[in-house]
């Protein structure tokens, strides 16, 4: 079973750095400030978010702390997921 960490990296590596597995991201670096996302990228992550882990991302998440790093995906989706149980 995928983890939320592997499900988040393949969207972003198959999306945005189209399949280049010989780039190197860390979990902290910033999609944005790496050039990776732009407002269209930022609409599409979270669409795949909204559609792979079946929670609604408001307007107010629409912040960096929030989804500018494969960690902090992770701990927005992670905190999603409990406030739905």
């Amino acid at each position: 079973m995928p983890t939320i960490e592997a499900d988040v990296r393949g969207f972003v590596t198959d999306n945005f750095l189209f399949g280049r597995k010989n780039v190197s991201l860390a979990g902290d670096d910033s999609l944005l400030e790496q050039g990776l996302i732009d407002s269209t990228g930022v609409l599409e992550l979270v669409s795949f978010i909204e559609n792979k882990f079946e929670i609604k991302v408001e307007d107010d998440d629409l912040v960096p702390d929030n989804l500018d790093s494969i960690n902090r995906l992770i701990a927005f989706i992670e905190t999603k997921l409990d406030e739905a149980k």
